[in-house]
Parts: structure tokens; sequence; C-alpha cells
């Protein structure tokens, strides 16, 4: 099989078959969220959305670190300018919304994301990996929301999704302590999903998402899309959504195909515990 690969500003996508896995490409600053990074990722989601093929994502690193937040020496030169398009609240303000719509649009994907954190997610690498559905990381992976160190609010979506994952009162203690969180502490606290040595990472996170790929796209997009909802949406509300979505889901090909093979008894196409990836 082909592997196609595209190459962005600071960033490069590699797309093997149903598996995207998108790469941060600037290891000299630890891959900074700089603002072609940014545009980068609003490119590269408007790419896999429109691919049909594509049924996981990876989102990763180079050089040993997944993000180590925002581009601290652009902040700086910013702070520096008198051009209120540059340096003002209102910029500030505008500059955040820009990344909202594509981190909203990164967690709202059909499909399922998968950050593979290897070393410094530190700020805005932190909150970026917060909107996989799960995070997979290395043994010297390291998290820290360490806007408190620079007297900044918590940003990218974290505010939102920490406390979600870990509880409001352990979402509290790390922001407000801004303190490094090592891999095994943070599978242990409910945000990583699994801890890999390094020089495997990459290649268990794609392989995670080449099982995942198997499954019912149709039914895995609605299900994903719902849970995302699910804690801010009332009980009756959840459960009219739900009656929707399966009408649509018992409809799907892959549904009448899998009732199909239970009917003749055949083993089902997708059964997580006995599906395996070639390596």
């Amino acid at each position: 099989m082909t592997v196609q690969t595209l190459e962005f500003g600071e960033s490069q996508l590699q797309i093997d078959g149903p598996v995207a896995t998108f790469s941060h490409q600037r290891p000299a600053s630890r891959n900074a969220m700089s603002m072609l990074l940014r545009a980068d990722y609003a490119r590269m989601i408007d790419q896999v959305r429109a691919d049909r093929a594509i049924r996981a994502l990876v989102i990763t690193g180079s050089g040993g670190s997944f993000c180590a937040g925002g581009d601290v020496k652009g902040m700086n030169e910013r702070m520096q300018s008198a051009d209120p398009e540059l340096n003002s609240p209102d910029a500030t303000r505008r500059r955040l919304e820009d990344s909202h719509r594509w981190l909203a649009a990164l967690r709202e994907l059909d499909l399922p994301v998968i950050a593979a954190v290897d070393g410094a997610a530190y700020g805005a690498g932190f909150g970026l990996a917060l909107q996989a559905d799960f995070v997979l990381a290395s043994s010297r992976a390291a998290f820290c929301m360490s806007f408190a160190r620079v007297g900044a609010v918590p940003d990218y979506g974290a505010l939102y999704t920490l406390p979600r994952l870990i509880g409001l009162a352990r979402a509290k203690e790390v922001m407000l302590t801004a303190r490094r969180i090592g891999a095994e502490e943070a599978r242990q606290i409910g945000f990583v999903h699994a801890v890999h040595a390094p020089e495997l990472l990459l290649s268990e996170a794609q392989a995670f998402a080449q099982r995942l790929s198997a499954g019912p796209r149709e039914a895995a997009a609605m299900t994903k899309n719902l849970l995302n909802k699910s804690f801010e949406t009332d009980y009756a509300t959840m459960c009219s959504l739900e009656a929707y979505a399966q009408a649509v889901a018992m409809q799907t090909p892959y549904h009448a195909q899998a009732v199909a093979q239970f009917a003749a008894g055949q083993p089902s196409s997708y059964d997580w515990d006995q599906l395996t990836v070639p390596r």
C-alpha cells in the first residue's frame, strides 16, 4: 500500500490506508504552537474531513517533543509591538477564537483521534492533546498546565476538557499549581489511556488507530458526537438523540452486514479482542 505524504508549513500529514498521521515538524522549538502550525491544523482537518477513506487520525510531535505550548518568543515580539492588530486584548481574543474554530473541528471529527505524546505537552500542547479521543504517552512524556507560570489563563479548551476527564477538584490542582505530571501519573488520574516506550509509541498509536478503523464508521461517529454532548445535556434529551441516532445506525450497510453475519453464525468483523494488526 502506498503511503501518501503531504508537507505543510511546520508539519506533515502521512496517509497510510485508513490511518492518517499528522506530525509537528519543528523540533528545534519543541514543536511550539506557532501561528504557522495553527494554520497547518486548519488545513489538515479540512483534508482529513474531505477524505472518507481515512478512518482514524493520529496527532504527534517530532524530535522527542509533542508540543511545548505557545510560542513564547512570538508572544514577546507581539508584546513589544505598538500595532493594536498584534498587541491588544482584541487581537488576543481573535487569535484564540481562530484556534477555537479548528480545535472544535478537530474534536468533532467523525473518526477517532489519537494523540501520541512523547516528551513535553505543555500549555497549549496539553490542551491540544486533550482534544483527542485517546491520549497515548511515552514513558518520558510530561504534561503541564504551565499557564500560571507566565500569569495566563489555561486555554485551548482545557478549562472544558480537563475537569471532565479528571474531575473538578483535580483539575483545579493541576491548573493552579502548574506542576509537571509524568506519564504514569497521567494514566492513573485518567487523561492518558496507555503508556509505551518512546521507541514504540508511534507504532502503538498507529496500531491502535488501525484497530479502531475497522469499526462501524457511522455508529462510532454518532457515539462520539453524543458522548461529547452528554455532560451538558439532560437525560430526556440524550435519550431522544439516542433514538434518532439508532434509527440512522440501523439503516447503514455496516449494520445490515453485521446482523447477517450474526444470524449465519459467522464471527463479527469488529471484535476488539480478536483484532490483530500486521506490524
